[in-house]
């Protein structure tokens, strides 16, 4: 049985066997982690940090989390909805003007976060993505695909610049600013969109599935042939040093299981952990109100959509290209997280299930 260092509660040992056995399976490497009332029972990690599986994963390795990323910047437009500054029933013209192009004017702060907002594609090249400016002025000038609110269709890349810009409008910080000096920071949570290269030893770099290469592209999980959930993005734009520095919100996060958990476990316990309020329990019951419920047009599948989470019965969060995941049950008041650079192919892909099926083992033990 492959190696796992860390720590868990013995009620949760089928989480740390899990990862074991997809290391056994072939993995590379990964980190798992599970809070319970925003403390962790699980912090374990295991494998290699790099595809020649020469580098043991340690204690602090980041790994760029993919589309988990969007949970991050969904919280700190909850924060500063929570804080009054930001009404998601307001037009995002109110804050960024421009946006009101080419028909609009009625797209709300809600229809960003909840993908209604029509303005999934992301048409413009790769290096695009490394410059704010033109991003967000190439969306702003874009028209909607459907009207608003209507109707959903998975908003891969654009979401992060269409939410960012607006936390940028309403506090003239980046989304990677704001958030770790308003919620990372105060938690002490190693989690980073923006990565500054004092950082760069600790990565690890995505491994494209068995069989390809890193031409490998992102797609719908339902969709495997095509693209468009992805835009184009490639497994070698990922690993490019102008990836890591630039901020894309939706997707150029870089963490650890036990930082996206530590994170995400203030919706878990009602806005406070470790002492530190950062939302009221009104402000993150938002995250879970409903915003569309019905077939997405990208995924392609039926998806129920909250404000900036998907939502799974009682429980809510999102994944990532190539199988990180975060999953919030306020309920239980907990969370489990799941980081990898190990790609698989999306079909095949059951690693965020096994683990979240393990922690509610651990969990009805503890709860008895």
């Amino acid at each position: 049985m492959a190696d796992i260092q860390g720590t868990y509660d013995r009620l949760f040992l089928a989480v740390p066997n899990a990862l074991a056995d997809m290391l056994d399976a072939g993995d590379a490497g990964g980190s798992v982690a599970v809070f319970v009332d925003g403390e962790p029972v699980v912090d374990v990690w295991g494998g290699f940090a790099d595809a020649g599986r020469t580098l043991p994963w340690e204690r602090d390795t980041l790994v760029n989390v993919w589309s988990v990323t969007k949970t991050m910047t969904a919280l700190c437009a909850l924060v500063l909805v929570d804080r009054g500054a930001l009404d998601p029933d307001a037009p995002v013209a109110r804050y960024w003007p421009e946006f009101a192009a080419a028909g609009k004017d009625k797209v709300l702060v809600r229809h960003l976060l909840a993908h209604t907002a029509g303005l999934p594609d992301w048409d413009g090249p790769t290096d695009e993505l490394y410059d704010w400016p033109a991003a967000t002025s190439r969306l702003a000038a874009r028209a909607p695909r459907w009207e608003p609110g209507t109707a959903a269709g998975y908003h891969s890349l654009t979401q992060g610049f269409l939410v960012g810009e607006v936390v940028r409008r309403v506090t003239g910080r980046s989304v990677g600013d704001f958030l770790a000096e308003e919620v990372t920071g105060p938690l002490g949570a190693d989690f980073h969109i923006g990565l500054p290269p004092a950082h760069d030893h600790r990565v690890a770099l995505t491994i494209p599935p068995t069989g390809r290469d890193e031409d490998y592209a992102a797609s719908a999980p339902a969709n495997p042939t095509g693209s468009e959930a992805g835009n184009g993005v490639r497994v070698r734009d990922g690993n490019s040093l102008a990836w890591r520095r630039a901020q894309i919100p939706a997707a150029s996060g870089y963490g650890n299981a036990r930082s996206v958990a530590l994170v995400q476990s203030l919706l878990a316990c009602g806005g406070e952990v470790n002492g530190v309020r950062l939302l009221s329990r009104a402000g993150c019951d938002r995250a879970r109100e409903e915003q569309f419920d019905g077939d997405d047009r990208v995924l392609g599948m039926p998806m129920r959509w909250g404000l900036g989470y998907g939502l799974f019965g009682g429980t809510y969060g999102w994944g990532g290209w190539g199988g990180s995941l975060v999953l919030i049950d306020p309920d239980s008041r907990m969370v489990v997280a799941y980081v990898t650079h190990q790609m698989r192919e999306p079909t095949q892909d059951t690693r965020g299930l096994e683990l979240v099926t393990a922690a509610y083992e651990g969990l009805q033990g503890l709860r008895r």
